[in-house]
């Protein structure tokens, strides 16, 4: 199953409500109530804000540590809820997951970009960074993503790194180990940017920016 998906009926644990786990001593919130501040959340516009907050250090940053140099410089982004939104697609399934639907919206290659991680993508290839996307997204998906980055201004990237199409490897150690790689190519991250703290943790990079993500944790 995939990693994103697979967590949509998880909306919950965006509110601090734990795993299934987890021995709960009083009735927990009503998912029907923790869908609806979700909504409330992205339609007062305090998403896109708190977006737009981590944007800026982050692009700061980059202009920063460029002119600083020296050496090969890369910076890593993630792709689901971080480069590209899957919005439309999670509310019309009412975050639930089907293999079917989710497949035919990522090979769809519609998903629009976020559009302040698209102003930290541009802030690092006017500075002349290397970006690499890391992804949890399979093998058999990567055309399709590609096609979608270039369809929303995130050209000129050095590559998109997927998982193999039947890999049981965790995500995390699937993304620290690609940015080992980067690095082994003798590369400088000095900026990784993602929504899940999976995307982060493990090391190799310099800095780190998380983007909110009220939807759904991948571990």
């Amino acid at each position: 199953m995939h990693p994103l998906p697979s967590l949509f009926l998880s909306v919950f644990l965006a509110f601090g409500l734990g795993s299934c786990a987890q021995h709960l001593s009083h009735e927990p919130k009503n998912l029907s109530t923790a869908k609806a501040e979700v909504k409330a959340y992205v339609d007062s516009g305090a998403y896109q804000a708190d977006l737009a907050a981590v944007a800026m250090p982050a692009k700061a940053w980059i202009d920063e540590r460029a002119r600083r140099g020296p050496g090969k410089l890369a910076v890593v982004f993630d792709i689901d809820e971080t480069s590209l939104s899957n919005l439309d697609h999670m509310t019309q399934a009412d975050w639930g997951y089907q293999a079917d639907s989710w497949s035919t919206w990522v090979m769809s290659a519609r998903a629009p970009a976020l559009l302040p991680a698209r102003e930290i993508f541009h802030a690092a290839r006017a500075n002349h960074v290397t970006v690499f996307f890391i992804t949890g997204r399979r093998q058999s998906e990567e055309a399709a993503t590609a096609r979608n980055l270039r369809s929303q201004g995130m050209s000129g990237f050095a590559e998109i790194l997927v998982r193999a199409e039947h890999s049981k490897t965790p995500v995390q150690a699937f993304k620290t180990a690609q940015r080992k790689r980067i690095t082994e190519q003798g590369f400088t991250i000095i900026a990784n940017v993602g929504d899940q703290q999976s995307d982060l943790d493990g090391g190799y990079a310099e800095r780190t920016f998380k983007l909110p993500n009220p939807f759904y944790r991948i571990p």
